[in-house]
């Protein structure tokens, strides 16, 4: 060994690198290096383990967790329940969820009012994708019919015409408050008188009848007093038909006071189309 290095002792010292023993001598011997068994403890000690270094990672007590916990104001809030949940938008998303196919099929029964089956029908799945979208087209359809109807009327007796934007107004009112508020005061009467029913279900019954008002506005472009008379007084006793029909089994549960709430609702269907005919297909050329 050449100077300046210092020999280290053959000694066996746990937890240490023993000395190298000489396999021969010379000037190219091997030197072969041997590992005792360490004394290491392990967390948590373990007899299988032994001389074994086990890691366990532990995170440090002041590490930011901010992200593993859920934020204020997330899907971890109470949900709204009882009668406070009817007023969420949530509640209604069912309704929506109808297939094109079954409100075809619910606008062409609304065309037959005396098989009085609907509510039968729909008493599973009520919609108010249909009512809402018949609705919705009615008021367009009856107010752009009665300016169109009031506009030839004025151009024939050569007549200044003015647009009148009023009619959407006064239109979206009449259909969108007799759809809602006429079902919801039928729905609190049948209560009083302990008659099973549904709101959603009057709603979807009272919107799909509302569809034969459709055709019979496009009709009454016919320049016809009478004739208009005709197509909306028949689409009128064919809606009331359809509501009536639809109902009168159920009504009469009511006692004998069913007839009178049955003809309630036949003659308030009636007063629909007699306002539609006298308030937009009703034309008054001014003398200017």
């Amino acid at each position: 060994m050449m100077s300046g290095y210092t020999s280290i002792d053959n000694q066996k010292v746990a937890g240490s690198v023993p000395a190298a023993a000489p396999a021969n001598s010379g000037p190219d011997r091997i030197a072969t290096v041997r590992f005792t068994e360490s004394n290491l403890q392990t967390f948590p000690p373990s007899s299988e383990t032994q001389g074994k270094i086990s890691v366990v990672f532990r995170p440090l007590s002041d590490t930011d967790d901010t992200f593993s916990k859920p934020a204020s104001g997330g899907s971890s809030e109470s949900q709204p329940t009882g009668w406070m949940q009817s007023l969420t938008v949530g509640a209604y998303k069912p309704y929506f969820d109808v297939d094109t196919s079954d409100v075809l099929e619910r606008i062409r029964d609304s065309l037959f009012p005396f098989r009085g089956n609907f509510t039968e029908k729909t008493a599973d799945n009520p919609d108010l994708y249909g009512p809402f979208w018949i609705c919705t087209t009615l008021i367009f359809v009856a107010a752009a019919i009665g300016t169109f109807v009031t506009y030839v009327a004025h151009k024939l007796e050569k007549k200044e015409w003015d647009y009148d934007i009023n009619l959407v107004n006064w239109s979206a009112g009449l259909f969108y408050g007799y759809v809602i508020f006429v079902p919801l005061g039928l729905y609190v009467i049948l209560k009083y008188f302990s008659v099973p029913s549904g709101l959603v279900q009057l709603w979807c019954l009272y919107g799909y009848s509302l569809f034969i008002f459709i055709p019979a506005s496009c009709l009454s472009i016919v320049p016809v007093e009478i004739f208009r008379w005709v197509i909306v007084g028949g689409a009128g006793f064919m809606s009331a038909a359809f509501v009536a029909m639809n109902l009168h089994t159920h009504i009469k549960s009511a006692g004998e006071r069913w007839f009178l709430i049955v003809a309630g609702i036949f003659l308030l269907h009636l007063a629909l189309a007699v306002v539609l005919k006298l308030y937009f297909f009703t034309v008054t050329v001014g003398a200017n």
